[in-house]
Parts: C-alpha cells; structure tokens; sequence
C-alpha cells in the first residue's frame, strides 16, 4: 500500500506556502480549522508586514486579527501567533526550535503543528502528521481504528519506518484531501483501493442490498 501511495505521489509536500521555517509554523497555527488555501490567502500580507518572529513579537493585536480574520477563530489565532513569537525572541533568539517539546510549550502549537514543521522545515522525523485527512484515510485504509489523533500517529509510526514518516504524513494528507475525500470518495482509480478496508464494506453492503 505504501508503493502504491508513493507511485501517486512521489514528491509529497506541504500546501502552506512558506519562506522560511517561521512562516511555515505561524501558517501551520493559523490552518487549524480551515483550508491551505484560506491560509496562502493571507499570509502575503501578514508577512510582508511582520516578517520575523520580533515583529510579530511587537504587532498589535487589533492589527494581527484584521490580517488573519478569513483564517476563522480569528481573535484566538491572532493571539497565539503573537504570543508563540514572544516566546521565540525571550526563549530562542527569535529561532524556531528543533524538537517536539520546545515547540509543543509555544501557544497554539499541538503535535500535529510541531510534526509538520519538524518535517518540512528541518527534515526531521518527528513523528507522521495527523489532520483530519490523514486520520480518515488511516481509519479507511484498515490501518488504525483508533480516533484519537495522538493514538493513531504512534499505530502509523509502529507501521512505517522512520525515514518514510515525513513522505507518508504528507501522502496521506493529500490523498485525503484530493482522492478519499469525506464524502463521496473518487475510489475509481484510487491506487489504494485494493488495500481500503471502507470500500471493501461499501462493496459487501451493496451486494447484500442486491441480494
């Protein structure tokens, strides 16, 4: 199954358009909720005028919030991505850092966020990310029957190596963002399909329905 996902998508990546590893964790607090897209919308303009950790430090807040407000939740985001900069220049020299636990004490900053920039930023295996996708597709695939996000990242990495997690996490992610799709799946032509454990049931209740 793995194969077949990396035949469809064999240069995986993250959708957040990013610079530099601090824009790509302000975009990551700031997609919580809401689409990649919605993100890339903003974020022009949010880094333009605040383009590192000590400018964002000082921003203020009404400003923050008039920026980020189409991301959704809005006040809330605005003040973590501000409050996460301050921590950054009074912690880490305005850098950001390189592992799960200094970055999961930043506000706003959960397993999933720290996972996606430790990837994608640094190349470092931290763990597969888990989003809504990535949770559906596992879930669909037979991989995990476990819901919560933390329990189904450590079944994925008993699964996989550790130097496919990063690969994986984005395949997943995109697979189920553009292929297993919550409602109404494009099976046809899925590369996962003969794996999919969803399609499987799908098929067999069909066949007693026609029964």
């Amino acid at each position: 199954m793995r194969s077949a996902l990396a035949a469809t998508l064999p240069e995986p990546r993250c959708e957040l358009d990013h610079r530099t590893v601090f824009e790509l964790l302000v975009a990551t607090i700031l997609s919580a909720q809401t689409t990649d897209r919605g993100v890339n919308k903003v974020t022009p303009t949010l880094f333009a005028r605040f383009p590192d950790a000590a400018a964002m430090a000082a921003a203020d807040l009404a400003e923050l919030e008039s920026i980020v407000r189409p991301t959704g939740f809005f006040k809330t985001k605005a003040k973590h991505i501000r409050d996460a900069a301050r921590l950054l220049v009074e912690r880490h020299g305005g850098e950001v850092p390189r592992t799960v636990e200094e970055l999961t004490a930043l506000p706003g900053v959960a397993r999933k966020t720290a996972n996606v920039v430790l990837g994608t930023g640094f190349g470092i295996a931290s763990g597969i990310t888990v989003d809504t996708h990535a949770r559906r597709v596992s879930q669909r695939l037979g991989l995990t029957a476990e819901e919560d996000p933390v329990r189904i990242e450590a079944a994925l990495c008993a699964l996989v190596p550790r130097d496919e997690w990063i690969a994986f996490g984005h395949r997943l992610v995109l697979h189920g963002r553009y292929t297993c799709i919550a409602r109404a799946p494009r099976c046809e032509g899925c590369a996962c399909a003969p794996w999919c454990a969803h399609r499987a049931r799908a098929e067999r209740d069909a066949g007693e329905g026609e029964a």
